[in-house]
């Protein structure tokens, strides 16, 4: 399942302006907290297909009845760029267990790149519910492949994807190389992937525009 969130009006769509935005965009502080708020956007959205339970909660003056989530999913992140995303939603999700994962393009000479993995730090995802992000899905292929990494940690009962922008191959790669049942969600979605995988017209480097360029 695929969920677009700028597909219907909410100040969403602002966020994403603004990451994508070239003049905005070069503040860095303000870059960070809009791929942060579009994580809170995310969290919210996917808090309501969770599975909730009936508490008593003391107050002062008596007790009250709440539905309370069942259990606590893991959000896990592909460093660096994820690192905005994932505070956003573990702003929401604050009792949620942390899985993180090394993966980077390694780009050869002629142009090609291949996607390395190097470091995976999870606690065990046997049942759990699990929420991979990453701010950009261009060609799909380092999501696919950190998914496959982290099954190593044990089968998830649901794995939802969150993700900024996407590219549409991007996200019919995913479909077709990842389990049914997976649910994507992406704050927007662009045609164009150039021939060096990168969304058009997209935002440019989210790491970079998060964290400083690379040496």
């Amino acid at each position: 399942m695929v969920q677009i969130l700028n597909q219907q009006n909410s100040i969403i769509s602002r966020f994403i302006a603004e990451i994508r935005d070239a003049v905005i965009q070069k503040d860095r502080m303000r870059f960070r907290r809009n791929l942060e708020r579009i994580g809170e956007v995310a969290a919210y959205e996917i808090s309501k297909k969770m599975v909730y339970e009936s508490r008593e909660v003391v107050t002062p003056l008596g007790i009250a009845n709440v539905n309370l989530p069942k259990e606590e999913p893991v959000l896990a992140t592909i460093l660096r760029a994820g690192l905005p995303l994932h505070q956003g939603l573990l702003n929401y999700f604050d009792h949620a267990d942390n899985a993180f994962i090394s993966a980077y393009r390694k780009h050869h000479k002629d142009g090609s790149f291949d996607i390395s993995l190097e470091y995976v730090s999870s606690p065990s995802l046997n049942n759990r519910i699990v929420i991979l992000s990453d701010p950009m899905l261009a060609t799909g292929q380092s999501m696919v492949m950190t998914y496959k990494a982290i099954l190593e940690k044990g089968r998830p009962q649901h794995t939802h994807i969150v993700a900024a922008l996407a590219s549409t191959q991007g996200v019919e790669y995913v479909k077709k190389h990842l389990p049914l049942g997976i649910t994507l969600w992406i704050g927007a979605v662009d045609e164009e992937l150039t021939a060096q995988s990168y969304i058009v017209p997209g935002l440019g480097d989210a790491g970079d525009l998060a964290f400083g360029e690379k040496s």
